[in-house]
């Protein structure tokens, strides 16, 4: 059966990631296109409850009919699974970002909370992002991106996603031959250069800007950041259960209430039993 793919973005729905990334998923199903209509890079997590969300017909370069909504990348993927497209969508899948997205990037992008938002209305979801070089001129090349995800989306139907997981997919800045193939990883160390920058407006005003050099990481092997390093698209599943366990322990030892018989870590531990 064909599957119904829902493809959507941080970078708006005309940005030319995007219409890559179609042209890509139609070799795996029925594609429809829900996207912003505006960037939305480093949007986070976003669901509009205060207003009204728009839906507008847009064209794609190549004549495509797609969707716009004034809402976030997560509204649209909520949208779409709520029913907007009267088929059910099957599989989400979001990208293509103009830059990776890494370690903690994953909390700020677009491009993985829309994934997120899958998950969250019982949909795999997987984001896909282009890793960039500081400086580059010129258009991008977006097509050994767009050949990596559909090898991804490829695995993904023919074997299935676990429940409650996500997969955050970066492809380096390589050409297909260049690319040394695929790891599976984990998310790796993020160091971020922010600086606030103040101003004054012309009537006297503080603003701010925050700003800085581009974020670093620690290129340590089996990280999506090491992966990257190392010439290989880094394929990281993630689930929204932010729970430390580890911390658990210690926080157990906390006096928290004397007169509870069953310790708040026993209590805490999910029941795997069913």
């Amino acid at each position: 059966m064909e599957k119904h793919i829902l493809v959507t973005n941080d970078d708006g729905v005309l940005a030319p990631g995007l219409l890559a990334l179609v042209q890509e998923m139609r070799k795996y199903g029925k594609v429809s296109i829900l996207g912003p209509d505006r960037n939305w890079s480093g949007g986070g997590h976003v669901k509009t409850l205060d207003r009204a969300l728009r839906v507008k017909e847009v064209q794609l370069a190549d004549g495509t009919l797609a969707y716009a909504s004034d809402g976030a990348p997560s509204d649209c993927v909520s949208l779409a699974a709520l029913g907007y497209f009267k088929e059910p969508v099957d599989l989400v899948v979001s990208g293509i970002n103009v830059g990776a997205n890494l370690g903690h990037d994953v909390t700020y992008s677009g491009t993985v909370t829309a994934a997120m938002e899958a998950v969250i209305a019982n949909l795999p979801g997987i984001a896909v992002s282009l890793e960039t070089v500081e400086g580059h001129i010129g258009s991008l090349d977006f097509g050994p991106a767009a050949r990596a995800a559909g090898k991804v989306v490829r695995h993904a139907i023919e074997n299935g996603l676990p429940p409650e997981i996500l997969l955050n997919v970066n492809v380096p800045f390589l050409r297909d031959e260049e690319i040394r193939g695929f790891r599976l990883t984990r998310q790796g160390l993020r160091v971020y250069h922010s600086r606030l920058d103040e101003r004054i407006d012309p009537r006297g005003r503080p603003y701010y800007w925050i700003g800085g050099d581009a974020p670093t990481g620690l290129a340590e092997r089996g990280t999506d950041i090491g992966a990257l390093a190392e010439g290989y698209v880094s394929v990281t599943p993630l689930h929204l259960d932010l729970t430390a366990y580890r911390a658990l322990t210690d926080l157990n030892t906390w006096p928290w209430d004397e007169n509870l018989s069953i310790p708040f870590f026993e209590l805490a531990i999910p029941n795997k039993k069913g």
